[in-house]
């Protein structure tokens, strides 16, 4: 068959063409193969490139059963609207194209949570509390609304305006889930099943004891090692601490180096999420899942559209 390249000047995906394209249990299927590829040694991946202090970061994957790879440079800016925008590149053997880099990471970004969510979370978790409503909010809740369908969302954001948006349209989203809005974090968490963290904070979030004894803890919003939203205390008697990738997580994850520099957790007792894909360890306390992101997520996305591509051309 006849290669076909789809150059950046033939084709670029926009945010609602991949979230027309790409539904989010789709997207955690992905993750999964993902993680348990990296984990097998698959990929070439760089570390990420921060640049301007992580306000321009370029992050590259590479796999090389397949020899496709992606490429995203994206800018972030947390008092703007989207915070994330750029591009990710895509090429393999048979095509080449850019499409919108917040779409992918939001995407991938919940895909990931909704994959350790699927693992942590208890069996019958269907209370999620969210912290922070920005542009990666709403994946968080859909991810964990694929894996642990939802009887009840509480949302919490320092603008109560932007907290009232977003309650209003995830209510309108998912008919049947009681959604409230708190005015404090600990008011939030009472009765929390499942916690997602999605916000730029440097400080932790809450005190240890504002947590149920019994809850999952999602945090996506870290992503430097100055920036933090678990308490150290939550780190260290967590009965599991799940990353997705060590490496990441150590250079990274200000959260985990943080306890680590202070001795809250030793090093050998922080997990990577591939191994435990496909069981339920059995926990009767907090878990926390951790993540900063790595380049073979927004691969992973980046591979559906491309199968999606090729079947379309068909």
């Amino acid at each position: 068959m006849e290669e076909r390249i789809v150059t950046a000047a033939d084709q670029v995906m926009s945010a609602s063409e991949i979230r027309a394209r790409v539904l989010m249990p789709d997207a955690i299927e992905a993750i999964r193969a993902m993680l348990r590829e990296v984990a097998a040694g698959n990929f070439t991946m760089p570390p990420r490139l921060h640049l301007g202090d992580g306000r321009v970061l370029v992050m590259t994957a590479y796999h090389r059963p397949t020899g496709a790879a992606a490429v995203k440079t994206l800018s972030v800016e947390f008092d703007r609207t989207p915070a994330i925008t750029g591009t990710v590149l895509w090429t393999d053997p048979a095509q080449r194209w850019v499409a919108d880099a917040e779409a992918i990471t939001t995407i991938r970004t919940g895909a990931i949570v909704g994959a350790a969510t699927d693992v942590l979370a208890g069996p019958h978790a269907s209370v999620l509390v969210l912290l922070g409503t920005g542009g990666q909010a709403a994946d968080q809740v859909r991810a964990v609304q694929a894996v642990r369908p939802l009887t009840a969302l509480t949302v919490f954001d320092l603008d109560p305006a932007r907290a009232e948006s977003f309650a209003e349209a995830m209510a309108a989203e998912l008919p049947g889930v009681r959604v409230r809005i708190a005015g404090r974090v600990a008011d939030a968490l009472a009765d929390a099943e499942i916690v997602c963290c999605a916000t730029p904070s440097s400080t932790p979030l809450f005190p240890l004891q504002a947590l149920p004894p019994q809850v999952h803890v999602n945090a996506i919003g870290s992503f430097r090692p100055t920036m933090r939203e678990l308490p150290d205390e939550l780190i260290a008697t967590a009965d599991l601490v799940v990353v997705e990738h060590l490496p990441a997580a150590m250079s990274e994850a200000g959260e985990i180096i943080h306890a680590l520099n202070r001795g809250s957790r030793p090093r050998g007792e922080i997990q990577e999420l591939a191994p435990l894909l496909g069981t339920r360890p059995e926990t009767t306390g907090r878990t926390v899942f951790k993540t900063v992101g790595i380049a073979a997520q927004d691969w992973a996305i980046a591979r559906l559209l491309a199968h999606q591509s090729v079947a379309a051309s068909a």
